[in-house]
């Protein structure tokens, strides 16, 4: 049953398709085209009906009884003469779901409803139907640890000897229901791959001194069948040894693909979470690289298991493709745990985007981190629901649109992320059949949560049949006895023509050119065909059908998109293309899905940039990448990186939760001691950290397209100061400013001086000149001077006295 929500898209859906249909060039798409019966006319277009009524329309017109259902009804079609079938979805089975995984109902645990629906389609015309999916609690989990024993792994495997008691501790956490299992590999034991030569036949490791003992190389071995008995698991690892192969790359996927199919042997219970870590500290063999070894047999995905529970078809068969192996995880409901070293985490991410279903971890050294690796990567797997489609035909479009926990519709994703356990996350899913197989042939397909074992099957049965062809009448009277009446037409026997098969080919006198002619002084049959019997007979051609009252139309004139007609998306009609669901423009060359453009963050283009025919146009100058995703240069570039950093190196920020961290930053992160600043096209970015330090990284776009920080491992913070130095800094100051002070003072003071000493100077010059030039002044005698002075005087006086006398 449609929800209210879905019925107002499918009426608003119609509402939009009727208004392009009649305003498009004037062009009823309907009556433009070539139906000449029921069956022809519900292929056109969804918004076509065909009127069955025994007197309708035109009689010279084969095609006026297939138009929009609103001008058959004001044309006079009654309603019970109108085929104009919809498409439409039934529940054949809605269990309700579950919310608890282990206990006495573990084996009826529903995760996904509805289980079983019917689909009835009409070309052209969707429907949809309603998904919702829940990860239960406490839901069984079975994990299948895969060993890399390689030489180079010796310190992982002595770190492991233990992992069965404290990996089950913590399981137990989360689940109340948890098995162990135990499984190795090493590489094919065949040359180039290992050491053949006799002396390494029983010790690879012959004359090598760092480790002079080690097993032969083997394929797969499978150790240790899934069990609830963990102090199995560390008995059995303890008895391993490592070995030693001959060039770097592992046989890890020949390992992955036979712990998968070999189902019994390994012990996966069809009603548990599967989880197969694979460790290792190297790149794997793919397809193909067993050539090297004269390996040219492809792998069948079987199982190949001996009585000694070894890979018996490691030197028949090559490596597995990544294809096969997604395909055969997916098949057997396993998630894929990738736990590599750091140098290697660019590759296996690479592979995870080929492989459904598949996460990538870090892995130290020495596997010191596996247990928190393997909760980490089970909580995210965990968090995570995304469908799948299986057994998808052709002829029938999907289209998705997720409701997730915050309530909003995600128009082109089948997925939701960030959840927890017992959420319940649901998914609209549009349905639309591109045309009508043939009948003996049976239609379904399943859509299935990544992982699950539940699914839900879609039975499909198409709407290609007009009811009124149950009223056929062979050799009708209607027809003049010379042809079969259906749905309200004749359909004329070999050599008789007319709408009610009255003219038989080559009579002259049924020939009136007038009304084979679309307008007055147009070419009879536009050229392109005969006028009998007051119809046009149109030409074959090589190219096409041509087709119209009038021989006007035909479905190969139409625009070509790298060489295709209507882009292979469309069908050409009278020559304009009818673009197929999802696609728009003159020549069906542009996408409307816009899953493609949808970022990380889940915003359309990085919010960078307007989705354009299912990509990306960047607007924003300096971003770039499929989603706009890269742009070292743009304002908020070290404000987003920056979230990166805080909650990778430090557990810190506004995405300091593990899931989105993990989820929203995929960037390659370098740490370094010191920060250069070399690189030309690197962005160096800083901020302010809560403890008041500075942390400085730069952020670079690598030309294989990967995004990388280089950050320093700590903030920068700057050292406090000790008290004794302020102390005695303060004091010198002090001292100083005081010196200081002093300094100047006497500065001041003896240019004062020195300027009042050179007044006193000059006025003192000017008083000697006066004394010197002035003849009334006198300079002031000394008493002895005056006295002496007196008595020569009065001796002078006395002799100048006598003499008078």
């Amino acid at each position: 049953m449609l929800s209210r929500r879905q019925w107002t898209y499918t009426v608003l859906s119609y509402l939009i398709l009727e208004i392009l249909i009649r305003n498009v060039k004037g062009l009823n798409v309907c009556t433009s085209g070539s139906a000449t019966s029921c069956e022809e006319c519900l292929l056109i277009h969804p918004s076509c009906a065909w009127c069955a009524q025994e007197e309708f329309g035109a009689p010279r017109t084969l095609t006026s009884r297939c138009d929009l259902l609103q001008n058959l009804q004001k044309r006079g079609c009654e309603a019970r003469s109108v085929e104009s079938p919809r498409s439409d979805s039934t529940v054949l089975e809605n269990q309700p779901l579950s919310s608890k995984g282990s206990g006495p109902t573990q084996y009826d645990v529903i995760q996904i409803m509805p289980q079983k629906v019917s689909l009835s389609l009409r070309p052209g015309d969707p429907t949809w139907f309603e998904v919702q999916v829940r990860q239960v609690e406490d839901y069984p989990v079975d994990l299948y640890y895969l060993m890399d024993l390689s030489l180079s792994m010796k310190d992982d495997l002595d770190t492991i000897r233990n992992l069965g008691t404290k990996l089950a501790q913590e399981m137990k956490k989360l689940t109340s229901n948890f098995r162990l299992g135990f499984g190795s590999f090493v590489d094919k034991n065949m040359s180039p791959f290992s050491y053949t030569a006799a002396k390494y036949q029983s010790n690879p490791c012959n004359g090598y001194k760092l480790f002079p003992n080690c097993v032969p190389s083997f394929g797969f071995r499978h150790l240790l069948s899934l069990t609830d008995k963990v102090d199995m698991f560390n008995k059995e690892v303890q008895k391993q040894m490592v070995s030693r192969n001959r060039d770097a790359p592992e046989g890890g996927f020949d390992a992955i693909l036979q712990a998968a199919v070999c189902k019994e042997s390994i012990g996966w219970r069809k009603e548990a979470f599967h989880l197969l870590v694979f460790t290792t500290d190297d790149v794997p063999h793919l397809a193909l690289d067993g050539k090297l070894g004269g390996l040219v047999q492809p792998h069948d995905g079987m199982c190949h298991l001996d009585e000694k529970n070894e890979y018996s078809a490691s030197t028949r068969m090559d490596y597995p493709s990544l294809a096969l192996l997604g395909e055969k995880l997916a098949e057997n409901n396993i998630y894929l745990i990738f736990a590599v070293t750091k140098k290697l985490y660019v590759i296996y991410k690479n592979f995870t985007a080929l492989i459904p279903g598949t996460t990538v971890e870090i892995l130290d050294q020495d596997s010191k981190n596996i247990i928190q690796l393997i909760v980490n990567a089970y909580n995210n797997i965990r968090s995570k629901v995304e469908l799948t489609v299986w057994d998808h035909p052709e002829d029938i479009s999907l289209s998705f649109t997720a409701t997730c926990q915050d309530g909003r519709p995600l128009t082109g994703l089948r997925k939701c992320a960030d959840l927890k356990i017992g959420d319940t996350v649901s998914f609209n899913v549009s349905v639309e059949a591109r045309g009508c197989p043939s009948p003996d042939r049976p239609q379904s397909f399943t859509i299935k949560p990544v992982g699950f074992k539940d699914r839900l099957q879609a039975l499909v049965t198409y709407r290609c049949d007009c009811g009124c062809t149950r009223h056929t009448q062979p050799a009708s009277g209607r027809c003049s006895g010379a042809g079969t009446h259906t749905c309200g037409t004749c359909a004329c026997e070999p050599g008789y023509l007319g709408t009610r098969c009255e003219c038989r080919e080559g009579d002259a006198g049924s020939t009136h050119l007038a009304a084979c002619r679309q307008a007055e002084g147009k070419q009879v049959c536009s050229g392109r065909g005969q006028c009998r019997c007051n119809q046009c007979l149109c030409y074959e051609s090589e190219f096409g059908k041509i087709y119209g009252s009038y021989c006007e139309c035909d479905d190969f004139s139409c625009a070509r998109h790298k060489g295709l007609l209507c882009s292979g998306h469309g069908e050409c009609h009278c020559g304009e293309c009818k673009c197929h669901a999802g696609y728009i423009g003159d020549n069906c060359n542009c996408s409307t899905e816009t899953a493609p453009c949808v970022s990380e963050d889940g915003r359309m283009c990085s919010g960078r940039g307007v989705c354009v025919c299912g990509g990306c146009q960047c607007t924003e100058p300096g971003a770039f990448g499929d989603t706009c995703e890269k742009c070292p240069t743009c304002p908020d570039a070290c404000g987003t990186k920056r979230e990166c950093v805080e909650c990778r190196l430090f557990g810190s920020g506004k995405l300091a939760d593990n899931q989105t961290c993990q989820r929203l930053c995929k960037d390659e992160i370098v740490t370094v001691e010191t920060l250069k600043s070399d690189d030309p096209n690197a962005v160096l970015c800083l901020y302010k950290t809560d403890s008041d330090c500075v942390m400085k990284f730069t952020y670079s776009e690598h030309a294989n397209g990967q995004s990388v920080l280089t950050a320093l491992k700590e903030p920068e913070c700057a050292a406090a100061p000790d008290a004794l130095t302020v102390l005695l800094a303060v004091v010198g100051s002090i001292l100083a400013v005081g010196v200081a002070l002093l300094a100047v003072w006497k500065l001041v003071i003896t240019v004062h001086d020195r300027r009042e000493f050179a007044r006193f100077q000059s006025a003192r010059s000017r008083a000697r000149y006066e004394m010197a030039s002035n003849p009334l002044y006198k300079q002031r005698m000394s008493s002895h001077a005056a006295e002496t002075v007196f008595s020569m005087n009065s001796l002078n006086s006395k002799s100048y006295n006598g003499a008078v006398h």
